[in-house]
């Protein structure tokens, strides 16, 4: 990344784990999430870490109302595989201006080459753009937020906030 493909601010961070089991307690996923947020230049207020049930509703009410602030991210956890009540990616697709198909496919790819092998077909991992915002949905398991943390997200997060803004 070059100087000039870089947010010079603080970047405006929220995080949703869909989930009908956790708490902030027991939200292993969503905390590891905000531990490798805390060693970047942005910002996750309190109000902007929510945990929702499994339910498109609830998800999509948590996403518009971030997307109805200055929020310059969302990142998702939980509720991207393939069972009935992973719901997920059916709430927010619908909301993406553009879909990063690159995001998807790269974390299906180093899941199968560094973390579950072919397990990794099951995961709907999916990243968009809405306006100025993005939008990236990760599964919940520690494994896949660390690897969609460390090799993807916070490599190129600064470098997509500043494309949407230039």
């Amino acid at each position: 990344m070059s100087v000039i493909d870089k947010i010079d601010r603080n970047i405006n961070i929220a995080v949703l784990t869909v989930s009908d089991t956790r708490n902030k307690e027991t939200d292993k996923g969503g905390q590891l999430v905000l531990s490798y947020l805390n060693g970047m230049n942005v910002s996750v207020k309190e109000e902007h870490y929510k945990i929702v049930r499994d339910d498109a509703s609830f998800i999509r009410e948590a996403i518009q109302t971030w997307l109805s602030q200055d929020i310059d991210a969302i990142i998702t956890t939980g509720g991207t595989g393939i069972s009935p009540r992973d719901v997920t990616i059916e709430a927010i697709t619908p909301l993406f201006d553009k879909e990063i198909e690159g995001f998807g496919e790269i974390f299906r790819y180093l899941s199968y080459t560094e973390d579950v092998g072919s397990r990794a077909i099951l995961s709907r991992a999916v990243a968009g753009t809405v306006g100025k915002q993005i939008i990236m949905s990760i599964p919940g398991s520690t494994g896949a937020v660390k690897l969609a943390m460390e090799k993807l997200i916070t490599k190129e997060l600064n470098h997509l906030v500043y494309e949407l803004n230039k």
